[in-house]
C-alpha cells in the first residue's frame, strides 16, 4: 500500500463540507469490519475448500498466496488509481471490486473449479487493497493529526471484529454442511459469499450518494535519497513479511489442526468457534498492549510478546489434547500489537521519506502469501503440528528485531 499525506478541505475554515466528521468514521468503520470480516473467512475457506477439492494442506494454502499476493501487485497501482478518481470513489471502487470477487464464489462452485476460486479470492483482495489505500489515510485526515492514531486504533478495533465474527459465520455456514454430495458441499458457499456480495454493493451505493468530507494531498518536498537504504526500515519490512506470513499461517491452519490432521478434537464446525476465540484474543490483546505501551516501551513489550508466541507454539507441538490447543490459541492474544508496533519502530525517525517507507512495510504484507505455502510443504512432508516450526523461525526474527533491528 501506499501512504499518502493528507488533509481535509474545509468549506469553511473549521467545518468540512458535507457529513460531518463524526459521521464520516463512524461509516468508515464498516469498511474496516468488512475486510477483517473477509480476510478471515478465507480461515474457513481453507478447510472446505481442501475437503472438496481433495487437496493437499500445500494446495490449500494456495488460496493465501493469491489473495495476499494481491496486496503485493496491486498496492502501488491502487494508489494510483485513487490519486486519479479520488478517496471517495476509491472506496467506491473498492466496495465494488470485491463485490464482484464475492459473486464470483457463486460460479466457481456450480462449475465446481478450483482456479476458479482463486481467482475469486484474487479479485476479492484486490478490492480489499484498493479500500485499505483509500480509507487509512481518509480517517487519518477526519480530525487533527494529534488524534489520527486513536481515531485508526478505534477503526482497527472494527477490523479485529470482523475477524472474530467470521469463523463463527463461516463454521454455521458453511462447515456446518455434512452432506457427502459435493454438489451441495460447493453450494455451501454460494448463499453466504452471493450475500456478501449485495452487502459490498450496497455499501457502496450508500458512499456513492452520501456527502463525505473532502481531502486533498499534502503537499510534500520530494526527499533526497531513498529509503530503500534506511536499515531498521528493510529489518522493519522484513519483521513485517515474518508476522504476516506468521500469522496467517496459524490461522489458515487452525481448522484442520483441531480436526484430523492434528488433534483429532473436532469437526470443522466446532472447531471454527475457538478460530474465533484465535482471533477474539488479537482484538483484547491490541487494547491491553495499547495500556501497556504506556508505561512499557514498544520494543520490550514485542521482544516479550515474540518470546510467549515462541514458547506457545513448542508447548502446543509437544503436547496433545486441550493443552496443545489452547496453548495455540493464546498465541491470538500476544500476536495482537506485532503488527502496528513492527510498523511504527520501522518508520520512526524517517522524516520525508516516511511515506516511501510506509509503502515498501505495506508490500512486506506479501509475507501472508509466502510462509503459508513453506509452512504447507512442510506440513504435508512433516505432519502439521510440525509445520509450525516455521512460524516459530518467524517470531525469532521479529525478537531478533524488538531487540537489535528496530535501532537506528
Amino acid at each position: 500500500m501506499v501512504s499518502i499525506s493528507t488533509n481535509v478541505k474545509s468549506s469553511s475554515g473549521s467545518q468540512a463540507s458535507g457529513m460531518n466528521f463524526k459521521g464520516a468514521l463512524s461509516l468508515l468503520t464498516t469498511l474496516f469490519f468488512m475486510w477483517g470480516f473477509l480476510t478471515c473467512m478465507n480461515d474457513i475457506l481453507i478447510p472446505h475448500l481442501k475437503g472438496l477439492f481433495d487437496l493437499t494442506i500445500t494446495q490449500a494454502m494456495l488460496v493465501q498466496f493469491t489473495f495476499f499476493g494481491a496486496y503485493f501487485l496491486m498496492s502501488l497501482p491502487a494508489g494510483w488509481i485513487i490519486g486519479k478518481i479520488g478517496y471517495k470513489m476509491g472506496i467506491v471502487s473498492g466496495l465494488m471490486v470485491a463485490g464482484i470477487g464475492a459473486a464470483m464464489f457463486y460460479p466457481a462452485a456450480a462449475l465446481h473449479s478450483y482456479g476458479f476460486f482463486l481467482c475469486a479470492f484474487f479479485v476479492l483482495a484486490s478490492g480489499i487493497v484498493v479500500l485499505q489505500v483509500a480509507a487509512n489515510p481518509y480517517v487519518a485526515a477526519l480530525g487533527t493529526p494529534e488524534t489520527a492514531s486513536s481515531r485508526l486504533n478505534l477503526t482497527q478495533g472494527f477490523n479485529a471484529l470482523g475477524t472474530t465474527v467470521a469463523p463463527i459465520f463461516g463454521g454455521w455456514l458453511i462447515l456446518n454442511n455434512t452432506s457427502q454430495d459435493l454438489a451441495s458441499q460447493a453450494q455451501s458457499v454460494q448463499t453466504p459469499y452471493v450475500g456478501l456480495a449485495i452487502t459490498l454493493v450496497v455499501i457502496a451505493l450508500v458512499f456513492a450518494f452520501v456527502k463525505l468530507p473532502k481531502i486533498q494531498d499534502s503537499e510534500e518536498t520530494k526527499a533526497e535519497g531513498s529509503a530503500w537504504k534506511i536499515r531498521h526500515l528493510i529489518l522493519g519490512a522484513l519483521g513485517i513479511f515474518a508476522y504476516v506470513g506468521a500469522e496467517v499461517s496459524i490461522g489458515s491452519a487452525l481448522v484442520m489442526y483441531f480436526g484430523d490432521e492434528g488433534l483429532h478434537l473436532y469437526g470443522e464446525a466446532d472447531a471454527a468457534k475457538y478460530v474465533a476465540i484465535f482471533w477474539g484474543g488479537a482484538m483484547v490483546g491490541r487494547f491491553i498492549g495499547s495500556a501497556v505501551m504506556q508505561k512499557i516501551s514498544a520494543a520490550k513489550v514485542l521482544a516479550f510478546n515474540s518470546v510467549m508466541v515462541a514458547i506457545l507454539i513448542v508447548i502446543s507441538m509437544l503436547t496433545t489434547g486441550y493443552v496443545a490447543l489452547w496453548s495455540i490459541v493464546l498465541v491470538g492474544l500476544f500476536n495482537s500489537i506485532m503488527f502496528p508496533t513492527i510498523f511504527t519502530l520501522a518508520i520512526d525517525g524517517l522524516g520525508k521519506h516516511t511515506s516511501q517507507g510506509s509503502g515498501i512495510l505495506c508490500l512486506a504484507i506479501v509475507g501472508g502469501a509466502i510462509v503459508p505455502m513453506i509452512m504447507g510443504v512442510l506440513a504435508d512432508r512433516f505432519g502439521l503440528a510440525n509445520s509450525f516450526v516455521v512460524a516459530i523461525v518467524c517470531y525469532g526474527y521479529i525478537l531478533f528485531y524488538a531487540l537489535k533491528g528496530h535501532k537506528h
